[in-house]
């Protein structure tokens, strides 16, 4: 699309290679090197600056011709004389042709605040440089127009009428060497900018340009600014001022966090069945049927006895399972968001592990325990026959198969360990005589066709740490999601808790089968 530049060819040679444009807007945040941040009106102040490329201070291509505020005092306006060298001439062809017609700002921020998102509220700024990108922090700052007509001749008559007027310096060193207005006659057409879809960039805080980025040039910078440098000395004191100067080899913190000490596994409540927690009372009931009716072979005309069908109601408990934290609001204000994250992670852990071990527990008091006589470190022919035993007890009691059998850790590396000739048993899959799969970096497998849980809430090799249990013999109760709640303390810090509901049906004690030595 072509468009008329409004600006007035007053230089004789016509040669005008000006750039104008918006560099930044006020109150619109934006994405740059600190993260975002947002200029309030009247933080920064037009001033004579250099045009640099991309941010690159060792590649000025022009400076400011004129710049000035809005009228509505929203923005600062910029022209720019472009220099004539190669790198100046492609920048004005690429922002006639919309490939870098972007304006970003240089500032040295002196007052700024945070906001609760971190957005970073500048209130007072240096302007020291404006760089032509390709991709601005704020889509607003873009090149508006181009002037530059090296590739078109103006006839003879303009010529001579553009000669006959004040011809001002073409250095474009000071601010009031401003372009006139045009008139309707004093036109060139140049190349629109393209609007192509912005992506959010950096504005490039002076800062971030230091050239002080290893210990090699923190050393060279230090010695020039002994020597009487200024700028060097500014380069120095800017690096030793940030904790990140690579010169002074800083200590970066990851986002990776290690945690060994928290799962999500809850083997005891996955190995049973599970409901969903009645919405009210602290106590439920479940009607048991405690007395079947008769049925018998009957001869002909002799009296059939009634048998009554007879039910009780089994009483469940509803418990509560709480955590908590407690931090400053410093903290809560200045924490990463991976601190939050990390929190509820942690919190949800610790949750999964209190109702899972609440569970074992009433799984393990209801279980049926009869004396084996096997010692800690037992067999796998004596396992053989605990499983076996247990799966009868159970079938027995319930009328229904065992499902599983949840070991404890220790237990679990005990049954890994048995082995025929040096082969393990248990883990190996394809042998015709394989008794099941167990395996170290696992916590499911099977021992003689039952499924296997490892249970971190059981512990050792002896007395209850593993049993056989059919899932619907004990069922799990659980309030659907988890509650949050936040509360500010008389001393100004903040409360966190985390709680939620769950309750352990004994439906048919026992329908799991404890291990039990003596």
């Amino acid at each position: 699309m072509k468009v008329t530049t409004p600006f007035t060819i007053t230089a004789a040679d016509s040669e005008a290679r000006t750039i104008t444009g918006k560099i930044v807007e006020f109150g619109v945040p934006a994405t740059a090197s600190t993260g975002k941040v947002m200029f309030q009106r009247g933080s920064l102040n037009p001033a004579n600056v250099k045009l640099n490329l991309e941010h690159d201070s060792a590649r000025p291509i022009g400076k400011t011709l004129s710049m000035e505020l809005s009228p509505d005092g929203n923005s600062i306006e910029a022209t720019f004389k472009i220099s004539k060298t190669t790198a100046g001439t492609d920048a004005i062809q690429e922002a006639m042709d919309g490939l870098r017609d972007g304006f970003s700002v240089e500032a040295n921020a002196n007052d700024f605040t945070h906001a609760k998102d971190g957005t970073m509220i500048v209130n007072s700024a240096d302007l020291v440089g404006v760089a032509l990108t390709h991709n601005p922090a704020f889509d607003s700052a873009r090149v508006s127009n181009v002037a530059a007509t090296e590739a078109e001749q103006i006839s003879e008559s303009s010529t001579d009428e553009a000669e006959a007027q004040p011809q001002p310096s073409t250095e474009g060193d000071v601010v009031e060497n401003t372009v006139t207005e045009p008139t309707a006659a004093e036109t060139v057409e140049a190349s629109a900018p393209v609007q192509a879809a912005s992506i959010a960039k950096p504005v490039n805080f002076i800062a971030t340009r230091n050239p002080v980025v290893s210990p090699e040039t923190y050393l060279m910078h230090k010695v020039a600014a002994m020597r009487g440098s200024e700028e060097s000395r500014a380069f120095i004191a800017a690096a030793t001022a940030s904790t990140d100067n690579p010169g002074l080899i800083p200590t970066r913190q990851l986002r990776e966090v290690v945690n060994g000490l928290a799962d999500n596994v809850r083997a005891s409540i996955d190995s049973i069945s599970n409901g969903t927690l009645p919405t009210a009372g602290l106590v439920f009931q479940i009607p048991k049927i405690s007395q079947l009716p008769a049925v018998a072979q009957i001869d002909e005309l002799d009296p059939v006895t009634p048998t009554v069908m007879e039910s009780e109601f089994i009483n469940v408990d509803v418990k509560s399972f709480k955590g908590s934290q407690v931090m400053s609001v410093e903290l809560a204000d200045r924490s990463d968001p991976l601190f939050f994250s990390e929190l509820i992670s942690n919190l949800s852990s610790q949750y999964a592990r209190a109702t899972n071990t609440y569970n074992s527990a009433q799984i393990i008091a209801g279980a049926t325990k009869t004396a084996t006589g096997y010692g800690t470190d037992i067999t796998a022919a004596e396992l053989l026959t605990w499983v076996s035993n247990g799966a009868v007890s159970v079938y027995s009691n319930t009328f229904k198969f065992a499902d599983a059998i949840v070991v404890s850790p220790a237990m679990w590396g005990r049954i890994m360990s048995f082995n025929v000739d040096g082969r393990p048993i248990y883990n190996a899959l394809q042998p015709q005589n394989a008794a099941g799969n167990a395996q170290p970096r696992s916590l499911r497998g099977s021992v003689n066709g039952i499924d296997l849980w490892v249970d971190t809430a059981l512990s050792g090799t002896g007395d209850d740490s593993m049993y056989v249990i059919n899932r619907d013999a004990y069922t799990w109760y659980e309030s659907p999601r988890l509650e949050l709640r936040t509360n500010i303390i008389s001393d100004g810090s903040i409360g966190i808790l985390m709680y939620g509901y769950g309750a352990t049906a004994t439906k048919i004690a026992a329908g799991a089968y404890a291990f039990n030595k003596d």
